[in-house]
């Protein structure tokens, strides 16, 4: 029976809850992982290549959660892929081997993919249109706390009383599993406002939706995987350095996300969507012709900052939305995200040895297409009117 007051036993403070247990545990596993297998799995770039490719193929695979929801409700979903990202996170240590950590990364992926997945739809279902967008604010506020917390922690354990690798992976996996037991403990079973679709769903009409998910997803790769490799290579910044950086991004998420998600509901996903996009494609060139440390430090944070204006993707989708084709498409659109994810990496990579620069130039690209893309959303995006030129009067009367 659930144990908490029922003014706490809401959905909103389920999800808020979740969004804090995930990046705690899997801020520790990304946090540790590159020393972690350099010193105890002597990897080098083959193997490290291999584990991050093994890394996002469960995303790519996403859209087969729609299938494990003929099994299990999304709730019970939720918990139980974070648990496995837990337990996946809490074994690393005692693998540290090649063959191990692809095997304990897959684990951990499996969970956290699905997890994300599940969460997008619990919280597109749950809670009202008008409210997500500042709701969306204070889940990324509470994922920034979570993760300020874990890079201090490792500082303090690892830094301060010498702890090892496996003890710290065990301890935050641990702690983490244990809170998922207790959410699932105290919280009670929610019902979906609307009984989910459980097959699989690409409709026409969701176009805009899929294009905009897709460059998203590009240009984050190239955010993700070289803008750091940019900092430590051209301008010899130190781990101590790059962690700093990432502690100033979560501290400004911390302390803006909210706002943000108030700005997305106040002004609306178009004009949201169009200023982000503006900024993307000035910030990636300003990353091919930046030459000193401090301007690239400074277009590091920006670029998080205006990654969470990604907000308004999954606002405008959840506005244009058939209710019951919300669990179904999360799966799809977080599979579409990572088809750049298999492909941009590699081939990028390879123009990276010819020029930094053009890699970045691509990402302009990415971003000036999805800037066109955004003049295409509704102002007032509904049922019926899910592109700029589509309206309500085309539809058939009733």
């Amino acid at each position: 029976m659930p144990v908490l007051p029922a003014r706490f036993n809401t959905p909103q403070h389920l999800l808020l809850a979740m969004a804090f247990i995930m990046p705690l545990v899997f801020s520790i596993w990304m946090v540790l992982l590159n020393n972690f297998v350099v010193e105890k799995a002597a990897f080098t770039g083959k193997e490290i290549g291999i584990l991050q490719s093994l890394r996002e193929v469960p995303g790519f695979l996403a859209f087969t959660a729609v299938y494990v929801l003929l099994f299990i409700k999304e709730q019970k979903f939720a918990l139980l892929s974070l648990a496995i990202t837990a337990i996946g996170v809490a074994i690393t240590g005692f693998f540290p081997s090649a063959f191990g950590l692809y095997i304990t990364t897959v684990i951990m992926s499996i969970g956290f993919h699905y997890f994300e997945t599940v969460n997008q739809s619990l919280t597109l279902q749950w809670i009202k249109k008008d409210e997500t967008a500042h709701f969306m604010g204070k889940m990324l506020s509470a994922k920034s706390i979570a993760s300020l917390l874990a890079f201090s922690s490792v500082w303090l354990l690892m830094d301060q009383f010498a702890w090892s690798y496996q003890a710290t992976y065990a301890l935050f996996g641990g702690l983490a599993l244990i809170l998922v037991v207790l959410l699932a403990l105290t919280f009670k079973q929610f019902p979906s406002p609307t009984e989910q679709h459980k097959k699989l769903i690409l409709r026409k009409k969701y176009w805009l939706f899929y294009l905009l998910t897709f460059f998203s997803g590009a240009r984050r790769q190239i955010f993700v995987v070289f803008a750091g490799f940019l900092m430590v290579e051209k301008f010899g910044y130190s781990v101590a350095e790059i962690s700093a950086l990432f502690l100033i991004n979560y501290v400004f998420n911390w302390l803006f996300a909210p706002t943000i998600g108030k700005f997305i509901g106040r002004v609306g996903e178009r004009k949201t969507l169009i200023f982000e996009y503006t900024g993307l494609v000035l910030l990636f060139i300003a990353y091919g012709l930046v030459e000193t440390g401090y301007i690239a430090a400074i277009l590091y944070v920006v670029d998080h900052l205006l990654f969470a204006l990604a907000i308004a993707i999954k606002t405008y989708f959840q506005k244009i939305a058939e209710p019951e084709d919300i669990a179904a498409s999360a799966g799809v659109s977080f599979s579409i995200n990572h088809i750049a994810a298999v492909v941009i990496p590699a081939l990028l990579g390879v123009v990276w040895l010819t020029n930094p620069s053009w890699v970045f130039f691509v990402g302009a690209a990415f971003a000036a297409c999805s800037l066109v893309l955004s003049f295409l959303v509704p102002s007032s995006p509904q049922q019926g009117v899910e592109w700029r030129f589509k309206s309500l009067a085309s539809e058939p009367s009733h």
